[in-house]
């Protein structure tokens, strides 16, 4: 990662912005969560994010400031069943978040997470429905916990980079150590 992110800005001459995106999610009742289940989601997820923080906020702050932008999600606000690892992964995103945004604001460099519900990608689609959907045939009463307030099963990825780009450009120069929902109001179920 930071040979990439060094070339990269030795080719553009500097670094403003920075949308730290990993994540992996694989469904499953805690008691069939493995311990490789939960270490590989907590590396890509966290630490993942982590890697890409630290590979570019130093460009950032040479830069004079910008903004960065974690992707978590909805599982980072509130909880989602069968995705323990998920979800203590995405809560971990938030957390690092307001934790760089504290440290950072003296670089004139804006941290804040993104919380999306599930997307229209080949992660949020497929499988993971079908895996939910068996948890839920076996635990129904926490069905109910997916239901996004608005009338739509999931969002587009334009609808997550919509948030990005505000949070990535001046309008938003004054937001920073927050949590931006695109989540449709699954949070607030």
């Amino acid at each position: 990662m930071q040979v990439f992110v060094d070339a990269a800005v030795a080719d553009f001459g500097r670094l403003d912005i920075v949308v730290a995106n990993a994540g992996i999610c694989s469904p499953a009742p805690w008691k069939e969560v493995t311990p490789e289940m939960f270490a590989n989601t907590l590396d890509i997820n966290v630490t993942g994010t982590w890697n890409t923080v630290m590979a570019a906020a130093p460009h950032v702050a040479d830069s004079g400031g910008g903004s960065i932008v974690l992707i978590s999600s909805a599982a980072g606000l509130k909880v989602q069943p069968f995705m323990v690892h998920y979800t203590t992964s995405k809560f971990a995103v938030r957390g690092m978040a307001k934790a760089f945004a504290a440290e950072m604001a003296k670089d004139k460099i804006r941290v804040n997470s993104v919380h999306p519900t599930g997307v229209n990608t080949p992660m949020g689609t497929g499988d993971i429905k079908t895996l939910i959907g068996r948890s839920v045939e076996a635990n129904p009463r926490l069905g109910a916990m997916f239901t996004n307030l608005l009338p739509v099963d999931s969002t587009e990825p334009e609808d997550v980079a919509d948030a990005v780009l505000f949070l990535a450009s001046d309008e938003s120069k004054f937001v920073t150590a927050h949590e931006f929902a695109v989540d449709a109001g699954v949070t607030q179920f």
